[in-house]
């Protein structure tokens, strides 16, 4: 067969195809951007500057990747659809040249205590399906192997239908799961201090019960004293062992208390159903705190915290049981894997190489598979998240990343920025939103939003090269080659804090004198324990405050107002003003709008379809109802002042008719923390991840412990912000207060008095402290991998 061969040598035009190399996005008013228009070339790299707020995430999560997520769910069938999330069409005009979009966020994994960075990345099914074929005793299928999967054994009479005749047969039914009947595949067991619940020399009419909300006189206290299992008027000490055991640990039970039927349970199933089952930053504080007193939370001794059934742990392969496995970290998994040579198993063994091979890759060899996926950081999530699509050979794809230098080392970046640019180069649009000058670096193309946050930003301030960026007369342009110096002389400490023998996680008997007074900065690579060493090793009687990067759980009925307390003073001021309750100044109470229930909207569900919200007629959107909006204070209404931005509140309740000392001194916090362009009631959901870690900063402010904790309170910061928050860490150090901070940025490691550097690496390869000291004296000796960076970023 042969081949014809062309003889017109003319150049041919372009294929039409071809000429689809740009995103455009015409008019976009997702959020605060004001009709923003830009061009993004395809299958190159994108980075989006501004400062915090300025509208980043609204453009290319909220607009380019939510319309490509919404157009891709509506190739699907309407019976698909209806299983599916709905989202709206984002505000824009029009949207053109889209690809598929994969987002890589920065959204913490799920806190499910059965979930954990293997489950969560799909190695663990793959190593059950290993240990079912290879393990030796063979126990069963990979369900034997997982410790989410009990084992069920039931056998009965089924009927079987057979033409017209039914006969009844016996039959038998059996799962063999690996799970740890104990703890129920959690790993841990909670053991309850019953001094806590009960003070025995009283008896239960006298107020024995010290759980919150079992008062004598309460519904829970009249169950227990009309239930008829015990003498209420008996001190507990003189209970007998029958009537101890019905107070703490009845099962259910049917009763009936003042002509009332109920179930009646003993304490402690009653405590493991109202509060265990809760999540503990969702708990009111009160409860919080009787459940940190009450309860506390050991290793099972059946299966030593690995989850798993002795079945499970039995079967070995080369020595190695899956807990073993589970156990080891990533990059020593990923050598005892490669020396398995099974060819019964090859295809899988590849498969299993690979994942593991990109958490090494990534910078995540230091993680075990049996970490719960909960205790990641945001970066590590962030991380783990990208893993299932480096090994793709997807091409033409749009990847959307934010921040995806959260939590990286100076040292870990240049392995991202690597990533990134591999990504592009098979041929991928790569979009990212970040603050690093080192990532803005190596951008093919910078979309820079401003001018400001907030109301103030929403506008591109400029579309281009990094060199034009840099010529350019931008916040992001400006600020693009700071450097931070270091300081000519540090404080001297007022006293020190001690840790003796730290064996947290990956420590190694760390012993480390913290001083306090001053501005500490705890550094080291991603892993190296630095999170360990301060929120798992620090006295409990030391007074801390710690801001962590646990997200803020809210609703969109929940703002900074409510979030912070500020509402409280604000409606007792308009309560006090008007001779009204404060109740009526809530919209989540006896104000709210009746039409629309205090949301300001009314939600249509259209099932398969994206729900509409509409602004509801009757409050327009003010969530209050109308009397409410007739009582003033200060010439202005509640639904005017939730409208104001936290700058504008500060200054109209810091004199005048108007003046609220108690609502001055939270929003005088709120700017602070650079947040005075936040408006009052602007939902939390809206808040991007900086954002919210920065309120909590504002509200833990006012707690009355002398040492402050904060984990990388960088993140999300533009590079001009870093400034404002170094001068905030300052004022905190000068009012007296001790700050610790866990930080990558080298502006905050110059700035610091004390620098804590752990390491030398991540895993079982750090856990040791490799440098206390001052910031020059690290510069100087550049004996560690923060401090060759910290030279090279002072110029030294």
């Amino acid at each position: 067969m042969t081949r014809a061969t062309g003889t017109d040598a003319r150049p041919s035009a372009p294929h039409v195809a071809d000429s689809h190399d740009l995103i455009r996005v015409v008019g976009a008013r997702e959020n605060n951007l004001k009709d923003v228009s830009v061009e993004i070339p395809k299958r190159r790299l994108t980075v989006f500057t501004g400062v915090s707020g300025s509208g980043k995430s609204s453009l290319v999560f909220d607009t380019i990747a939510a319309e490509s997520q919404r157009l891709i769910n509506e190739t699907y069938s309407a019976f698909v659809q209806g299983f599916m999330p709905t989202t709206a069409r984002p505000e824009v005009d029009v949207l053109d040249g889209l690809t598929t979009v994969i987002s890589v966020d920065q959204q913490r994994m799920g806190a499910d205590p059965r979930s954990t960075v293997g489950t969560a990345t799909d190695a663990n099914a793959m190593l059950r399906i290993l240990f079912s074929r290879l393990g030796d005793p063979h126990i069963g299928p990979p369900s034997a192997y997982s410790f989410n999967t009990a084992s069920v054994r039931a056998s009965g009479a089924i009927t079987v239908q057979r033409g017209a005749k039914t006969k009844a047969e016996k039959a038998t039914f059996e799962r063999t799961g690996g799970m740890c009947q104990r703890c129920e595949g959690r790993g841990s067991v909670t053991d309850f201090d019953l001094t806590q619940l009960y003070d025995d020399s009283k008896s239960l009419n006298e107020g024995a019960l010290t759980i919150p909300g079992y008062t004598v006189d309460g519904w829970y206290g009249r169950i227990f004293s009309g239930c008829g299992f015990f003498d209420p008027d008996k001190p507990i000490r003189k209970f007998t062992e029958r009537e101890l055991h019905d107070l703490l640990h009845k099962e259910p039970t049917k009763i009936k208390v003042e002509g009332i039927n109920l179930t009646y349970e003993g304490l402690i199933p009653k405590i493991q159903k109202s509060f265990l089952a809760k999540d503990k930053e969702a708990m009111q504080p009160h409860i919080r705190a009787f459940v940190e007193r009450a309860v506390t939370f050991t290793t099972c001794p059946e299966c030593d915290g690995t989850r798993l059934s002795e079945g499970a742990r039995s079967s070995k392969i080369k020595g190695v049981s899956i807990a073993d496995a589970c156990a080891m970290e990533i990059r020593d998994l990923a050598a005892w894997v490669r020396e398995l040579d099974e060819p019964s198993v090859a295809p899988l063994l590849t498969a299993l190489q690979q994942t593991l091979d990109s958490f090494v890759e990534i910078g995540l060899g230091y993680l075990s598979l049996e970490r719960p996926a909960g205790t990641l950081s945001g970066g590590e999530a962030q991380r783990v998240k990208m893993i299932r699509h480096l090994g793709s050979s997807l091409t033409d794809v749009t990847y959307v990343f934010d921040e995806p230098t959260t939590g990286l080392h100076p040292h870990d970046i240049q392995r991202m920025n690597e990533l990134l640019l591999r990504l592009r180069d098979k041929g991928n649009t790569v979009l990212v939103v970040e603050h690093k000058p080192e990532v803005i670096a190596i951008a093919d193309h910078v979309v820079d939003l401003g001018p400001g946050a907030g109301t103030a930003g929403g506008t591109v301030c400029f579309e281009g090269s990094v060199e034009g960026l840099r010529a350019s007369d931008t916040v992001t342009g400006r600020h693009l080659d700071d450097r931070a110096a270091l300081k000519e002389s540090v404080r001297r400490p007022t006293g020190t804090l001690e840790i003796r023998g730290a064996r947290t996680n990956n420590l190694q008997g760390v012993d480390v004198d913290v001083p306090l007074g001053v501005l500490v900065a705890v550094t080291g690579v991603a892993g190296s324990g630095k999170s360990s060493l301060l929120h798992g090793s620090l006295p409990a009687d030391a007074g801390v405050v710690s801001v962590d990067q646990a997200p803020i759980r809210g609703s969109r009925r929940s703002n900074p107002a409510t979030y912070t307390g500020l509402l409280d003073p604000i409606r007792k001021a308009f309560a006090k003003a008007n001779g009204v309750k404060p109740a009526l100044f809530s919209a989540n109470s006896e104000g709210a709008c009746p039409s629309c229930n205090g949301a300001g909207v009314v939600y249509t569900d259209l099932a398969m379809m994206a729900g509409v919200a509409t602004t509801c007629e009757d409050c327009e959107g003010r969530r209050f109802e109308a009397s409410v909006l007739e009582y003033r204070f200060g010439g202005r209404d509640i639904s005017e002042v939730l409208a104001m931005p936290v700058t504008e509140a500060a200054e109209f309740f810091a004199a005048g008719e108007a003046r609220t000392p108690a609502a001055h001194k939270i929003l005088t916090r709120l700017v602070d923390v650079g947040l005075g362009y936040l408006t009052l009631g602007q939902p939390l959901t809206t808040l991007s991840g900086g954002e919210r870690q920065r309120l909590k900063l504002a509200t833990h402010m006012a707690e009355k412990g002398g040492i402050y904790v904060l984990d990388e309170p960088t993140t999300g910061l533009h590079l001009a912000d870093v400034e404002q928050l170094l001068g905030l860490l300052d004022r905190l150090v000068d009012s007296g207060k001790s700050v610790i901070v866990i930080e990558h940025h080298q502006a905050v490691m110059a700035h610091a008095d004390w620098i804590i550097d752990l390491g030398p690496g991540a895993g079982h390869d750090g856990g040791r402290v490799v440098f206390e000291g001052t910031p020059a004296d690290l510069v100087a000796d550049r004996s560690t991998l923060t401090g060759e960076h910290l030279a090279a970023y002072v110029g030294a």
